[in-house]
């Protein structure tokens, strides 16, 4: 290569990495003068929930009444209202992950559970019902019962397919006789099917709606409704019609869930194992750096620049993508160094033994790159092939080690093979070349 060419890309490279060193760490400053280009934009890293602590919820839903086909469907529906719901009473970065018949939610950042929890449980579950077959019987028993005494009755209504997962939108409205207010429900399109086949299927019979498994209304049915339309009617006031409302809107839940584990999770103990992490990360980083030296002399200089440069890059794009950064996943950052170091002394040995065969410098660089990356590839194919699978079906902290482990490869590669390949050619036809204990 052009050793003008060459000098370009070099250049280009530092630039690179005084930008995303920036990125990185925005606040350097060289004679008391800030050197952050403004044009970068202005991040923070995103931390997970175990490094700056909040709530950590698991509920279990309730899938008794879906068929098995549409419980999948369910579950994501369950996720999306939720997610919708957190973002609503303004959690920031909540994580919602569906586990079988149990939802995961993490809230970074909140330090209070109970309100987590009621944020949350605000939430209203809405479903129809209609008549059991032996509607009358049950009512006609209900009634002895309650004559004698009894509290406990036997529910007249049976459920039916129709929940909130089908509404599309709730209104504040008014009865037109009464001037009451009341809940105006609109229903997307499959669900203004399911209301038309529910309502000629009832007709001149009671459809009970019910709000976290309380009655709250079963008007009779006068005629099959079409449109998918109808309304909640009960002893509101407006501020209660507003908030059942605004709740609605914010997500009806498609299925009735139950908190069945909570904890909150301190950001102190995070703190500490933090600075530990980074401290074995600190020392490790220099125990690869003096090893590099000592075993491949200048090489080796070359390498643990690239190494820092490989830092840098990667740092920048955690805070670009962003990517949420946890325990596990800076345990993945740390293990992606040591396969950069894998690729840089697979290259240089393979290149020491082009030279040891009295080869140039040159053609022994070229060779040994060529040598090398075979390995390189199948090594790190291999390596990312088991991350995309912990990615899929890990839970979130596996998540974050997978994706942190995935993107170091990635950016190791590129730092091996073009970064300390243009570091290795700068030398190529000087007198350093010439200097045999320098690389052998």
């Amino acid at each position: 290569m052009p050793k003008k060419k060459l000098y370009i890309i070099i250049i280009f490279i530092l630039i690179f990495v005084f930008l995303a060193g920036n990125l990185v760490y925005p606040y350097l400053k060289i004679f008391g003068l800030s050197v952050e280009p403004q044009f970068l934009p202005k991040k923070d890293f995103k931390l997970g929930l175990d490094l700056q602590g909040g709530a950590h919820l698991i509920y279990q839903a309730d899938l008794s009444a879906i068929e098995k086909k549409d419980k999948n469907e369910a579950m994501d529906g369950l996720r999306d209202v939720i997610e919708r719901r957190v973002n609503f009473f303004g959690v920031g970065e909540p994580l919602v992950q569906v586990q079988g018949e149990r939802l995961i939610v993490e809230l970074p950042g909140v330090r209070d559970v109970s309100e987590a929890i009621r944020a949350l449980g605000k939430t209203p579950f809405l479903e129809f019902k209609e008549p059991k077959e032996n509607y009358q019987e049950i009512l006609e028993k209900n009634k002895k019962l309650l004559e004698n005494g009894e509290k406990e009755l036997e529910e007249p209504f049976k459920s039916t397919s129709l929940t909130g997962r089908y509404l599309k939108k709730a209104e504040l409205g008014f009865d037109n006789t009464t001037n009451e207010p009341v809940v105006l429900l609109e229903f997307n399109e499959e669900g203004a099917k399911v209301f038309e086949e529910l309502t000629e299927k009832n007709v001149g019979k009671p459809v009970a709606m019910y709000l976290d498994g309380v009655l709250v209304s079963a008007p009779n049915v006068q005629e099959k409704i079409s449109g998918g339309k109808a309304r909640i009617t009960g002893n509101f006031t407006i501020d209660e019609t507003k908030e059942l409302v605004r709740n609605l809107n914010a997500g009806a839940l498609p299925v009735p869930i139950k908190l069945i584990s909570q904890k909150n999770v301190g950001p102190s103990l995070g703190k500490i194992s933090l600075e530990q992490s980074l401290k074995a990360g600190i020392f490790g980083f220099l125990a690869i750096i003096l090893f590099m030296i000592l075993f491949y002399r200048l090489p080796g200089i070359l390498a643990s620049l690239a190494l820092g440069i490989y830092i840098v890059l990667i740092l920048a794009i955690f805070k670009l993508v962003p990517v949420t950064l946890t325990l596990a996943g800076i345990a993945g950052f740390i293990l992606s160094i040591g396969m950069a170091v894998d690729a840089h002394v697979l290259i240089f040995s393979r290149t020491r033994e082009e030279l040891r065969l009295g080869k140039s410098f040159s053609a022994a660089l070229e060779q040994g790159f060529k040598r090398a990356w075979p390995a390189i590839r199948d090594g790190n194919l291999t390596t990312l092939i088991v991350a995309a699978i912990l990615f899929v079906f890990g839970t979130s902290f596996v998540k974050g080690f997978a994706l942190t482990l995935s993107l170091g490869i990635l950016m190791s590669m590129f730092t091996a093979i073009f970064i300390t390949g243009n570091f290795l050619n700068i030398f190529v036809g000087t007198r350093f070349e010439k200097i045999s204990w320098l690389w052998k």
